[in-house]
């Protein structure tokens, strides 16, 4: 690993004292690989009967495994979203609460969208999870990422927290703050973290994470929880800025996390000049105490007395006949009421969350595009929706047939004419299109392997 900046390694070793030598030395080893199991597609006991991947669980993650396997990203059962790969320090945060199914919930900093997924294993039929990122390129990954894992009543925008604070005022039970910051938790695994340290960016990205923080304030509902997060270690952009933050908020509290992560991490730091009596609530993980890399979290809690929520209902949309007679076509069941327009295209929404026109990068499942009397199907469509589909045709993860399909070539299927589902160990690939035993394939040209072999 290249050399720490001497700076850099003087804070640290204030921060750590004893311990220094010891976090030095576990920045030679590997970073720690881990998984978890998209409870969305497959819950975990259908997945354990068929998992290769591990038998080590996270402690603290339900449905989390540290990752035993090369190459995961090739394997079918991630090309059908069952699983995500995240750092496992980066799943404690969203696990510091109890999230409850029925919750409006914002991921504020969302991309790539590990937290957002995790939030939404968490999440019932009438919960709704909104995540944002700023930047276009990292929120079409993070929309790619949403339609691989096949999640519903989830909305995707891109734009900065203070329009976003404007856009839903006071609307969310539960804000996930994973702040952009020094990255000095990533110092092991991306060296690149290294190289752009400097005092005076803690400085920078601590001033930029309290104006989140009070964007974020105006879009929480009363009542609600704030879980704020960083992959740094500076007081700067941790216990600092939390003190400051409660400091200028008495509506808020800082409450303990929930026992499996504190059982699994440590105490916020007492500075001084600290006024938060409660700091040590906050937990820290470090790469030569837990298995993972840097990771900072404390839970903010708004003490005002909860209010129901003032949900605006939809503008009702006039459904072309061709959007219906294509669902009853392929699906066994679905509810007429959710479906709506969205950016011209026909969408699956199950909910009266309001989203205005233009606000979303994307919004609930596109069902498809409208042709001159035909949808042509979107590849999201077939992920969230594929067990509700007439036509299935479940492969093997082993088979010939499932490695030519990811490579986009046509396979021979028993199956009748029609759009219909392939489908690995019961969880939904992609789509094909049925003639006369061939399976035309619509699997997305990006998404492809390059071998079938």
């Amino acid at each position: 690993m290249k050399n720490l900046p001497t700076e850099y390694s003087e804070r640290m070793q204030k921060i750590l004292g004893d311990e220094y030598e010891e976090y030095i030395e576990s920045l030679k080893s590997a970073p720690v690989r881990a998984f978890r199991v998209n409870t969305d597609k497959i819950s975990l006991k259908d997945f354990e009967m068929i998992n290769i991947f591990s038998k080590s669980k996270i402690p603290y993650v339900e449905n989390g495994y540290y990752l035993e396997y090369d190459k995961i990203g090739n394997h079918p059962y991630h090309h059908a979203g069952m699983i995500y790969v995240q750092e496992p320090a980066a799943m404690a945060p969203a696990e510091c609460i109890d999230i409850e199914p029925d919750w409006v919930c914002l991921d504020m900093c969302a991309a790539p969208g590990g937290k957002s997924s995790q939030i939404k294993n968490k999440l019932g039929e009438n919960g709704i999870l909104v995540s944002n990122e700023i930047i276009p390129s990292r929120c079409k990954i993070l929309t790619g990422n949403i339609e691989r894992l096949g999640l519903k009543n989830t909305v995707t925008t891109c734009m900065d927290t203070a329009r976003l604070a404007k856009t839903f005022p006071k609307i969310f039970d539960f804000i996930m703050v994973d702040a952009p910051c020094s990255g000095e938790g990533m110092f092991r695994k991306e060296e690149v973290a290294i190289n752009e340290w400097s005092i005076d960016n803690v400085f920078k990205c601590a001033e930029r994470q309290a104006q989140i923080l009070e964007n974020a304030v105006l879009a929480l509902k009363d009542g609600g929880y704030i879980v704020y997060a960083t992959c740094t270690f500076s007081l700067e952009e941790n216990e600092m800025t939390v003190d400051n933050f409660l400091k200028s908020h008495l509506e808020f509290e800082i409450l303990p996390v929930k026992d499996t992560v504190r059982k699994n991490s440590s105490d916020g730091i007492m500075f001084e000049g600290c006024e938060c009596k409660n700091i040590s609530y906050a937990r820290r993980f470090y790469p030569h105490k837990n298995k993972g890399e840097g990771q900072f979290m404390a839970v903010l809690h708004n003490k005002n007395e909860k209010k129901d929520n003032t949900v605006l209902s939809l503008k009702k949309w006039k459904i072309d006949k061709t959007v219906f007679d294509f669902l009853d076509d392929v699906l066994t069941e679905y509810n007429k009421e959710n479906i709506i327009i969205y950016n011209g295209n026909p969408v699956y929404f199950a909910s009266d969350f309001e989203i205005q026109k233009g606000t979303a990068f994307s919004c609930g499942v596109t069902i498809g595009e409208i042709r001159k009397n035909y949808i042509l199907p979107h590849h999201q469509f077939f992920m969230a929706m594929g067990k509700m589909f007439k036509r299935q045709i479940n492969l093997s993860a082993d088979s010939v047939d499932i490695k030519k399909y990811l490579h986009g070539e046509e396979i021979t299927v028993d199956c009748e004419n029609g759009w219909a589902v392939i489908m690995v160990d019961g969880c939904t690939v992609g789509g094909v299109k049925v003639v006369s035993g061939r399976a035309k394939n619509h699997y997305p040209k990006g998404l492809r392997t390059k071998t079938a072999e």
